[in-house]
């Protein structure tokens, strides 16, 4: 009686978990019945999961071959110094209501150098990747680049059309420039993802 009993105490304890596995299979089905198989198989596949890099070595090539790398790199940082020049003339006419020309023919100077480096830029990642725009590695740098130029394109719209008021105007420029500012940031940062890349290989 008491072997009777404790075998029907096994099987009631059991079921409950058949059906409790059960239920996990059918969410996270996996192909070992033990769950350390199965976390071991997830656990291995996170640290075997590789991230894509920058460049194919292909790609690296050409990027170093190209003399447009060389454009980029001298637009960039003449683009930044401009840039901070103008967010000053930007700022001391929105404080002081002086010199509404100066910032404004800066605005203008940053924007002409982002136009260049948006068209020298396109040039460059045709070469080195096959496609003007929205290259896989830079695709969300140049998404937000886009919103960097319809910013500047809108601030020289309304200049050229009189548009809002002076200080409106110099606002819109400082939202651009803050667009930029990210923009840029992005850029850096990949930068330093592509050196660290070559560093390893």
């Amino acid at each position: 009686m008491r072997a009777e009993t404790h075998i029907q105490d096994r099987r009631l304890s059991f079921e409950p978990a058949q059906m409790l596995q059960g239920w996990i299979d059918m969410i996270a089905p996996c192909p070992w019945t033990a769950h350390a198989g199965c976390a071991t198989r997830h656990h291995h596949r996170a640290e075997t999961k590789t991230r894509i890099p920058l460049y194919t070595p292909e790609q690296r090539v050409r990027r170093d071959a190209t003399p447009w790398t060389m454009v980029q790199g001298l637009l960039a940082p003449l683009q930044f110094l401009v840039f901070a020049i103008s967010l000053f003339l930007v700022l001391r006419y929105l404080n002081t209501a002086e010199g509404y020309l100066v910032a404004t023919v800066s605005v203008i100077a940053k924007t002409a150098l982002l136009y260049t480096i948006m068209v020298t830029g396109a040039i460059w990642e045709k070469v080195v990747f096959g496609r003007y725009l929205f290259a896989p590695s830079f695709f969300w740098e140049d998404v937000f680049s886009m919103l960097v130029l319809a910013l500047h394109t809108a601030y020289l719209g309304a200049v050229l059309f009189g548009i809002g008021t002076a200080n409106e105007q110099m606002v819109l420029a400082l939202a651009a420039y803050a667009a930029y500012v990210v923009n840029a940031v992005q850029f850096i940062w990949k930068l330093r993802v592509a050196r660290l890349e070559g560093a390893v290989s």
